[in-house]
């Protein structure tokens, strides 16, 4: 007969299970319970997901799955409702039990009554009771190691359009939004309204250049978020991409960059959680929580597993309440949603939701995909020593002026771009030294 669990073995190899959100779940299947199929994962873990969350593909696999399931457990019968053979399964197993514990206690009883002359009844009865009731004990306790240990799967609204919508509204037309069954897109050129680069004192010689985070290299937001039966941590997962994007069309990291330091502690950000990175692509690593001037009490940013990421205040306004390991909770009978704070980890602990990750990228400089990507045009810069960026602002169209600071004397980098896209710098170092390079993107 067929059983549930326990076949996984070091080096299996796992099934990949397509949910309709466009996520994947790995895990062999090991039986059904109603309209759940349940997943071996590594080590045994087991994991329960409705079969109308998958893909309808998917949901063709699995009605294969369990109709052999029941064809192998049920040879010469027809194939009945899930549940109720679930149901029947167990009733026979206890069925069995029983049967086995009243056999012992006839058995016991006959012994005691054929030596009855040697016994008073009292004693007799005694034991005859006592039997009684380890039996009992025991077909419960067989009950109980029958019963499966699972992580289910709490199944979350999708989240509404225009709910998504109204968040961004308010940085329109520097974003632009769209979306289908699967997936809410936001475009911009990644470049916030607000200043950049002031206040940052560990700098890596990048500058924010606009990037092309449209068309088909859009960011995705999951319309339909599913748990995590693992969430992923981000100490040791994400150390490469976004985990979130802001309303303001701005990406926002890890808290750690990709040498596992705190970006925010050792001077890389500047005054509003951002810096640049080796495509010169501005970006958060801390949580933007300025853009609650201009949001109120709308999300901040959604995080790419599709859950929300507010302020520090609730969605009704109220104090910001305790936050779990993944710096979110579900507040008030709602959905879960994430913080933004001024304390490590800033926006993301875990991702609470069910993201893939780019296999060509292992952990911990994995990534989640699907996300939009920058465009760099020049080589990647080193660190300047002893640098500190005291001023950023245009200079003309297109055209922006960064002054630097090291010990008393100051640096400059003006640069500017065309219509063809031809990037043009000027270098002015602390000692008056000036250098020009141009850039064709």
């Amino acid at each position: 007969m067929a059983h549930a669990g326990g076949h996984y073995h070091q080096g299996d190899i796992l099934n990949t299970w397509s949910l309709a959100n466009g996520q994947q779940i790995r895990g062999n299947f090991s039986r059904t319970e109603g309209n759940q199929i349940i997943l071996e994962q590594t080590e045994g873990k087991l994991i329960t997901v409705p079969i109308q969350a998958l893909t309808p593909q998917d949901q063709k696999l699995a009605h294969i799955k369990i109709e052999k399931y029941l064809e192998i457990n049920n040879p010469t019968g027809s194939i009945v409702d899930l549940q109720s053979n679930q149901i029947l399964y167990q009733s026979l197993n206890m069925l069995f039990w029983f049967l086995i514990s009243l056999l012992i206690i006839l058995f016991i009883s006959l012994q005691i009554f054929n030596f009855r002359s040697k016994f008073n009844r009292k004693p007799a009865f005694l034991l005859l009771s006592s039997l009684c009731l380890f039996a009992f004990i025991g077909m419960v306790a067989c009950k109980k190691n029958s019963a499966t240990t699972t992580t289910p799967i709490a199944t979350i609204e999708k989240t509404s359009t225009s709910f998504l919508d109204a968040a961004f509204e308010a940085y329109k037309p520097a974003v632009a939004t769209s979306w289908d069954n699967t997936y809410f897109y936001v475009a911009s050129n990644g470049l916030p309204a607000h200043n950049m680069m002031v206040g940052i004192t560990s700098w890596q010689q990048q500058v924010p250049a606009p990037q092309f985070y449209t068309g088909t290299n859009k960011w995705s937001i999951p319309l339909q978020p599913v748990y995590a039966a693992s969430p992923l941590s981000t100490t040791t997962n994400f150390m490469k991409g976004a985990v979130a994007i802001a309303v303001n069309g701005v990406p926002i990291f890890n808290a750690l960059n990709n040498r596992g330091e705190d970006a925010y502690l050792i001077g890389e950000l500047d005054q509003w959680g951002g810096h640049c990175g080796k495509g010169d692509d501005y970006h958060y690593h801390a949580a933007p929580l300025h853009l609650s001037t201009t949001s109120g009490l709308k999300p901040i940013a959604f995080a790419l597993d599709g859950f929300s990421v507010y302020g520090a205040k609730e969605p009704d306004g109220a104090t910001m309440a305790t936050l779990d390991v993944c710096h979110g909770h579900v507040y008030n009978g709602g959905v879960y949603h994430y913080h933004g704070t001024t304390n490590y980890p800033y926006v993301i602990g875990s991702m609470k939701g069910v993201v893939t990750t780019d296999p060509s990228t292992p952990a911990p400089e994995n990534q989640i995909l699907p996300q939009a990507f920058s465009s760099p045009f020049r080589p990647a810069t080193s660190p300047l020593s002893g640098a500190s960026i005291t001023a950023f602002a245009s200079s003309g169209t297109n055209s922006y002026l960064l002054t630097y600071k090291i010990g008393t004397k100051y640096g400059y980098v003006n640069y500017a771009w065309n219509s063809t896209n031809k990037y043009t710098f000027t270098f002015t170092s602390p000692d008056g030294v000036v250098t020009t390079s141009t850039y064709q993107r």
